[in-house]
């Protein structure tokens, strides 16, 4: 029986050493993903749509547009 607690003790400080570094990878990613989802699209090569890649302003919508039937699984009327 005690050469069972050093070894239960081990791989319960292994479980937690790997919980810890998952959990930093992931939040590592997760900040990282945040910095570059945000930066200046200016000077880079992805375009989203064919307007930017001809260089003009994105247009949007006003709020007052319509969007369209609330239900849609009713059909157009």
């Amino acid at each position: 029986m005690s050469e069972a607690w050093p070894l239960l003790r081990g791989a319960l400080l292994g479980l937690t050493v790997l919980a810890v570094f998952l959990l930093a990878v992931l939040v590592g990613f997760s900040l990282f993903g945040d910095r570059t989802k945000f930066r200046s699209r200016k000077g880079s090569r992805t375009i989203r749509d064919l307007d930017e890649g001809l260089g003009r302003a994105p247009t949007y919508l006003p709020p007052d547009t319509p969007r369209g039937p609330v239900d849609q699984l009713a059909g157009s009327k």
